[in-house]
């Protein structure tokens, strides 16, 4: 699987708060650091959980995925997602992955870094290019 792949199904999965289709994107001892200030999800069911009681509350979600930035030791993409989250109602959420793969495509170490911002808001021009 290309990074590129790993990234539309991410997005899609995030979309339709798919929690099966995101574990299915880690290796089973993969970390997902989803705050730099806590623990990481470790393994593909710790992932499926965490996106089950995340994005499996979220509705009216829409991602848009920049272009990535793919070294051979790392991909950078950013992201901007709109959402009514059950706590705090309509948000924009802008962030950015930080991932690591292993050979047969799957991540193996995810970190992400994001911002929110009250109502639902347009990324600014030159945005993910």
């Amino acid at each position: 699987m290309t990074p590129e792949l790993w990234i539309e199904r991410y997005r899609r999965a995030w979309e339709t708060a798919d929690a099966d289709e995101v574990a299915d994107l880690f290796t089973p001892d993969a970390a997902y650091r989803s705050n730099v200030f806590r623990e990481p999800y470790l393994g593909s069911e710790a992932i499926r959980q965490y996106w089950q009681r995340g994005a499996g509350t979220q509705r009216d979600v829409a991602v848009r995925m920049g272009r990535p930035i793919i070294t051979e030791a790392r991909v950078a993409v950013e992201w901007w997602t709109t959402m009514i989250d059950p706590d705090e109602g309509e948000i924009t959420l802008p962030g950015c992955l930080l991932l690591r793969f292993s050979p047969d495509g799957r991540c193996q170490d995810l970190w992400e870094y994001w911002q929110v911002q009250p109502g639902r808001q347009e990324p600014p021009a030159g945005w993910g290019a």
